[in-house]
């Protein structure tokens, strides 16, 4: 059997992709040997080990903090920073490594004080709790679509009128299964779009979804013929993806319905002439 498929089926707490990270990591010895390669395959009386320790590492990632109290922390997350850890080896710092020092909830987890997330190419405001209760409260509001949430986007080309409703169902493509498609077997999906701003190539937009489907507002841009810039997905590249989570509006454990904002960052500006 191979070693990847070994473990996968052994040792069900860790996904096969992510059995592939340790080994490549060197966490993974046959009869006391290291052994690297995914597809090695394992003799009847092979001993196999593992270590899934973290690495020893101080975790020292620090945000842009827009919100803090006894139970929410608001942040500006850069552009660039993954929201959380997907399982496996990861060598790079997360919002939940920077929630972690400051929450109770999902300790255990690879996603300690994660609500929501945002793409690793998208920049702007995302909460997170620092207990269960709180966690459990802002959770039923996204689920409830009672958060709202607005983005700021630079699109290609000018959205034709400059302002409509976008009622698409989306559903994952059955040929890129890491990829979403508009479709007809697809999930109700509901986008309002507004043109503040055009040049004769590209357009400043404000998204506003009503639902929250994976890639909704990429996905729905795609699908009109104006892509958001620097979507290498659904696009094409650029220096960033330039998606902007701008402002969420949620009511947070005191009662009060709260409105956190993250300023546009200022290559936006200038990529628009300005």
């Amino acid at each position: 059997m191979r070693l990847d498929s070994y473990l996968a089926q052994y040792f069900p707490e860790h996904s096969r992709s992510a059995w592939q990270k340790y080994i490549l990591a060197g966490k993974v010895l046959v009869n006391g040997e290291v052994i690297s390669s995914n597809d090695y395959t394992l003799d009847e009386d092979d001993v196999v080990t593992v270590d899934t320790k973290p690495n020893e590492q101080q975790i020292d990632i620090q945000l842009p903090v827009i919100y803090e109290d006894d139970n929410v922390i608001v942040i500006n997350k850069p552009v660039g920073v993954l929201s959380h850890a997907k399982g496996g080896i990861i060598n790079e710092q997360t919002v939940a490594d920077f929630f972690a020092t400051r929450t109770s909830f999902g300790i255990d987890t690879n996603r300690p004080g994660i609500v929501h997330r945002l793409d690793r190419a998208t920049s702007g405001v995302m909460i997170g709790a620092k207990n269960v209760e709180t966690a459990k409260l802002l959770q039923r509001q996204f689920s409830e679509r009672k958060a709202k949430k607005s983005y700021n986007a630079i699109v290609q080309g000018a959205p034709e009128p400059p302002i409509a409703k976008l009622e698409l169902p989306i559903e994952r493509n059955p040929r890129h299964p890491s990829q979403f498609r508009v479709g007809t077997n697809g999930k109700s999906a509901t986008t309002t779009y507004e043109v503040l701003q055009s040049t004769d190539k590209i357009s400043l937009v404000k998204l506003t979804p009503e639902t929250g489907r994976t890639h909704q507002l990429r996905v729905h841009m795609q699908y009109i013929k104006h892509p958001i810039v620097g979507d290498v997905v659904y696009g094409k590249p650029a220096e960033r993806m330039f998606l902007h989570a701008s402002s969420l509006e949620i009511t947070i454990p005191d009662g009060q319905r709260k409105i956190f904002e993250a300023p546009l960052p200022p290559e936006f500006m200038q990529k628009m002439g300005q």
